[in-house]
């Protein structure tokens, strides 16, 4: 186990299993305990043995839980304060250089500048990248002990859809939704996604497509024939989309037209 990390209200830790694993600790009242952790048997919302391990290692080194989370307060108060004394410019100066020394952090900044400004293109390409297994796939192939970096670079991409639905550019953002579920389901078979992550982002560009939808008021007929079209084809599995969620945004009319797209089928 390292880099144990107390919080206010969690703790957080690397613990060795099979793999690597993430957990965390939630303290709640005095009888609450909860936990996440990203191995398979945590990933399905059990209070699984990393969990335990952390709990263990803890009553073992007889830890001061309140002195603790006394001081995680303090440091975030403190943390605080600081940011809010500071001048107009050193925040941009600070932002600046996190930016050079984290790339991820670079891109999702980038990410959000695009939507802000209703960079449709930057922000395609960008999802394009973030979807891209490559350079995490060795001979071709996202194996388990890389699937989790890369699922985490690709869940960016429903946070920038959904940003540019915020941003008033919802018509775009349906059609980079479509994009994404397309790009994601073309690399699932060269991922080895036994955590069901990319089901997960699939069901987040669902979600962000059904948003964009009932923002920009679509043509009726031509979403009823991308949706019959969708559940016919096998990134389906990985969207779990309910042709029942759009019924009453398709109206008589759509449904209709989807019912004829169907039989058609």
């Amino acid at each position: 186990m390292s880099g144990v990390e107390f919080g206010d209200g969690w703790i957080r830790a690397s613990v060795r299993g099979t793999e690597r694993y993430e957990v965390e600790l939630l303290l709640g009242g005095r009888r609450e305990v909860a936990g996440t952790c990203d191995c398979p048997y945590g990933q399905e919302g059990n209070f699984c043995k990393h969990l335990v391990a952390l709990g263990l290692t803890l009553i073992a080194q007889d830890a001061d839980l309140p002195r603790w989370r006394k001081a995680a307060r303090d440091r975030t108060r403190g943390l605080d304060a600081w940011l809010t004394g500071m001048s107009r410019d050193e925040p941009v100066a600070l932002v600046r250089e996190e930016m050079a020394e984290g790339r991820n952090l670079r891109r999702r900044l980038e990410l959000r500048a695009a939507s802000a400004r209703g960079d449709v293109a930057g922000i395609r390409s960008r999802i394009r990248e973030l979807l891209d297994s490559g350079p995490f796939a060795q001979y071709g192939y996202v194996d388990y002990a890389n699937v989790h970096a890369y699922a985490d670079q690709a869940a960016q991409a429903v946070h920038a859809i959904r940003s540019l639905t915020a941003s008033g550019r919802a018509a775009d953002s349906m059609a980079l939704a479509r994009e994404a579920i397309g790009m994601l389901a073309a690399g699932v078979e060269s991922v080895d996604d036994a955590d069901g992550r990319l089901g997960e982002i699939g069901a987040g560009l669902a979600d962000a497509h059904h948003e964009a939808c009932r923002a920009a008021g679509p043509d009726l007929v031509e979403l009823a024939h991308w949706l019959v079209t969708h559940a016919l084809d096998d990134a389906a599995d990985l969207t779990d989309i309910d042709l029942l969620d759009y019924e009453d945004l398709l109206g008589e009319r759509g449904m209709a037209a989807l019912r004829r797209y169907a039989v058609e089928a």
